[in-house]
């Protein structure tokens, strides 16, 4: 457990707060860039880390993310005219720029030094992977942009989009950094034909392919106690979770969490494409999780499109406005004969499942209640380096993973070892190297 001093510390995340303080040093990811479709858009709200922003795109296709409120009367820039590389306000025209600099004052002289010195506060923003990021940190100079490997393919070889959910940002990096769940929360229920035949669907679904095993399945199912290894890299922590399998083998379900939130999720199948997720905090009780579905090797398929735009591993089936159709004001859709004959929570959805079991942990988990046990170890290690980032940071100290962008261009995934081999070892043989830099084909 934890206490209520460090709870707050790695939960808070608003002006002001050290966690806040510390995500603000990293660059995140804020919108879609789909979501500015053009240039000379509408304007969109946003709110991050507690901050209510605007964001607009402009004659150039630069994406401006500022402070909504025009320093003359206080009125809302969101009802601004996008116009010829800046947001002029509609009550007297004073104009912006994406830097936040007054580019226009037509209410004062043309030779008056009060344009010049008017400014809004505005954040630096670069397009990186189909996400608009943003640096809200205080360095003058930002840091490198994470070299995600999902950012780093062509765009025919991602899919990326975003789901809102109704709880503290760290209950979802913790929900990514526990693989131990599976054997529950994810796990089908029946008869061996029932299970065969619903693994079949999934990899049929995924991969189109014909010959099916369901071993993995089996192995989750009948091991929910994996012995949990976690290696320290330059960007965060690999965790690998290890089951018994047939002989003397285990299967290994390896995640990375990258800092300060991103988590890489292990498919099922080797072979099937990589998947990830970034939680960002838009208050203490809220988040928007930046989902992607990624291919090193191959353009995804029309199928792999549509299943991820309907709601399939870590995306969730979503409105207009990437509010999942699931969600805690409809309970999820649950569907109670489904629970008890097919599944163990009767939701549908990977995401959908994750977000029920986060979000009823309340809107901020109360961690002093905790009894954690052997199959925790990931989610202590991530608070531990999380509560040592934050500490640091508040002694000046910065984030070791800030000089290593390089060092986000891994890979999380499955694997089958023999039970003598270290968690180092099977990330070597699985990917190349003992990070998850995937130097060897997808489907090896």
């Amino acid at each position: 457990m934890l206490s209520r001093e460090d709870n707050e510390l790695l939960t808070l995340t608003g002006p002001g707060t050290s966690m806040g303080a510390l995500l603000r040093r990293y660059w995140m990811p804020v919108l879609l860039s789909r979501e500015l479709p053009e240039p000379d858009c509408p304007p969109k709200k946003i709110k991050v880390l507690g901050e209510d922003l605007l964001a607009f795109r402009d004659t150039s296709g630069k994406v401006g993310l500022v402070d909504p409120v025009c320093p003359h009367r206080g009125a809302s820039l969101y009802y601004g005219r996008n116009e010829n590389c800046g947001l002029r306000c509609v009550f007297h025209g004073w104009k912006f720029d994406t830097a936040g600099r007054c580019v226009d004052m037509p209410t004062a002289p043309s030779d008056s030094p009060i344009k010049d010195r008017m400014k809004i506060k505005a954040y630096p923003t670069q397009e990186w992977g189909d996400y608009v990021w943003a640096y809200m940190g205080s360095e003058p100079e930002p840091p490198q942009l994470p070299m995600m490997a999902f950012a780093m393919v062509p765009p025919s070889h991602r899919f990326v989009s975003k789901k809102w959910q109704d709880c503290n940002w760290l209950q979802c990096v913790e929900g990514a950094v526990d693989t131990a769940h599976f054997s529950f929360l994810h796990m089908i229920l029946g008869t061996e034909d029932d299970e065969k035949a619903a693994v079949d669907r999934l990899k049929h679904a995924a991969l189109g392919t014909q010959e099916v095993r369901n071993d993995r399945f089996r192995w989750v199912r009948d091991d929910p106690m994996p012995r949990f290894s976690v290696e320290e890299i330059d960007s965060g922590l690999v965790l690998g979770a290890a089951r018994s399998a047939d002989g003397d083998d285990l299967y290994w379900r390896i995640t990375h969490f990258l800092a300060p939130n991103h988590g890489l999720a292990p498919s099922a199948f080797p072979g099937e494409n990589y998947h990830g997720q970034t939680f960002v905090p838009v208050s203490d009780t809220s988040c928007w999780i930046y989902t992607y579905t990624w291919n090193p090797d191959r353009p995804l398929t029309e199928q792999e499109l549509a299943l991820a735009k309907g709601g399939h591993t870590v995306h969730a089936a979503v409105d207009e406005h990437y509010v999942p159709i699931r969600n805690i004001r409809n309970d999820y859709l649950i569907d109670r004969q489904e629970q008890k004959h097919s599944s163990f929570t009767g939701i549908h959805g990977v995401s959908e499942q994750d977000a029920a079991i986060q979000d009823s942990q309340g809107p901020i988990a109360d961690r002093t209640r905790e009894h954690l046990g052997p199959t925790d170890v990931g989610v202590v290690r991530t608070r531990r380096l999380l509560l040592q980032q934050v500490r640091d940071s508040m002694n000046g100290i910065s984030p070791k993973a800030l000089a290593h962008p390089e060092a986000y261009a891994v890979h999380s995934g499955g694997w089958v070892a023999p039970r003598s081999r270290s968690l180092s070892e099977v990330m070597v043989e699985r990917f190349g190297d003992s990070e998850g830099r995937g130097t060897r084909p997808l489907g090896s």
